[in-house]
């Protein structure tokens, strides 16, 4: 179905996925999605991209990783359940899981959610930056 519907002319298909990445976008946001969509793959790229994440399951992985991590989800995501990005941060060690309200996958210009998340990064990346015992803020004083 991918393959048949990303390339035709219409955007009805990919109306689809940009409603379940974007259902709080207004008619420019889907417009500008779509066309995203039209020009960063082909049909063909689109099927085996989408074929290949559903196939992924890094779980296994996850246990592994030793370095600062902060875990950003909505709590109201089509795409990616919140469920699963509240399993990721518990298979981290120590990492940090900030939520935010809201249904789109994709950030939308001017939503409050976004700068909410970059205000995260941020502060994250702050505090984990005043911990570095070399390199540190101290340091660079």
């Amino acid at each position: 179905m991918m393959r048949t519907g990303w390339g035709a002319d219409t955007p009805a298909f990919r109306q689809v996925f940009t409603s379940l990445f974007m259902p709080e976008g207004d008619e420019l946001d889907f417009r500008l999605f779509n066309e995203w969509q039209r020009v960063a793959a082909t049909p063909e790229d689109a099927a085996n991209f989408l074929a290949t994440l559903l196939e992924m399951d890094a779980r296994n992985l996850a246990r592994r990783v030793h370095a600062p991590t902060l875990v950003i989800h909505r709590r109201g995501d089509a795409i990616v359940p919140y469920s699963l990005g509240r399993e990721l941060a518990s298979l981290i060690p120590g990492a940090r899981l900030q939520t935010l309200e809201g249904n789109n996958h994709a950030f939308l210009r001017g939503e409050p959610e976004l700068f909410e998340m970059l205000e995260a990064v941020e502060n994250f990346l702050s505090e984990e930056l005043e911990k570095a015992p070399i390199g540190g803020r101290a340091a660079a004083k």
